[in-house]
Order: structure tokens, then C-alpha cells, then sequence
């Protein structure tokens, strides 16, 4: 999948996380609409995931046993990218970024990836955790985007 990896950009940071890169059998128009509004992700989101709260720009949840996250839509590139940047009282600042590239009219290579400016130490426990969470988004992005009807 390298050539694929190069088709789906990051901000760029600092520490970068990325998530698997599905191929997702719906054209990046429909995932584009879906991502662009956090009133979607909800049945997106793990089980730690706790108090979602969203409107079409911006959401707010808590992860059970660690933080209160809230984050915001700072940019649209239509049928590329959605760039979310975190916001409120977190420890650190992010962007997430999810990446479309079409591959034919009916398939979009979709990949989530965290940019972090936190620093090695909390990067070293933290790392895993954020590599599950945006693969179970892809993940379930993957099944809701195939299961719905057009």
C-alpha cells in the first residue's frame, strides 16, 4: 500500500499516528458528506467513548477513565480531506484528519490520521490507545458508509 499512503496526505505536526487505509465501497462524495458533520459519528465511536455531544462544526465526549476532549471542523477540502483540531481542556493539541482519494466511482480510499505536539513521554503511552481508536473509526466508518442505502 505504499503508493496508496502517498495518495492520502497528513498535516505534519509533530508525532503522527495513522490509521489503516480501507477501501470503502461508496464514492468519497457520500463519505465526504458523512464526516463533515459530527451529528454522524456517533455510532463511530468506541465504547469508552462517553457523553457525545455534537452539532455540525464542532462535538465534545469524554473517554472513560482519562479525559474530556472536545473538537472542531477548521477545514473542508471537498472529496479530499476533513481537518478536525481539538479544543478545550486537553493536554495537548491535535489535528485529526481524514484523508479521501477516490479510486473509481464507487470505492474511496478513506485513512484517519492524529497529528500531536505531545511530547515523547506521553506519546509512549498514549500511542496505542489513539492507533486503536482511529482504526475502530475507519473501521466502523467502513461498515455504516457500506451498510447504508443510497
Amino acid at each position: 500500500m505504499a503508493g496508496e499512503s502517498q495518495s492520502l496526505g497528513s498535516v505534519g505536526m509533530g508525532k503522527t499516528i495513522q490509521s489503516d487505509s480501507l477501501i470503502i465501497r461508496r464514492c468519497d462524495k457520500d463519505i465526504f458528506a458523512f464526516l463533515g458533520d459530527f451529528t454522524n459519528f456517533s455510532p463511530l465511536m468506541p465504547e469508552q467513548v462517553v457523553n457525545w455531544q455534537a452539532t455540525s462544526d464542532q462535538c465534545s465526549f469524554e473517554v472513560q477513565g482519562l479525559a474530556s476532549l472536545g473538537m472542531r471542523i477548521t477545514d473542508r477540502n471537498p472529496y479530499e480531506s476533513i481537518i478536525m483540531t481539538g479544543e478545550g481542556n486537553i493536554p495537548f493539541g491535535f489535528t485529526l484528519t481524514c484523508s479521501l482519494a477516490m479510486k473509481n466511482e464507487t470505492e474511496t480510499l478513506t485513512r484517519l490520521v492524529i497529528d500531536s505536539d505531545m511530547n515523547s513521554f506521553m506519546m509512549m503511552m498514549a500511542e496505542k490507545p489513539l492507533e486503536n481508536f482511529v482504526n475502530i473509526l475507519v473501521s466502523r466508518l467502513k461498515e455504516v458508509m457500506e451498510s447504508q442505502t443510497v
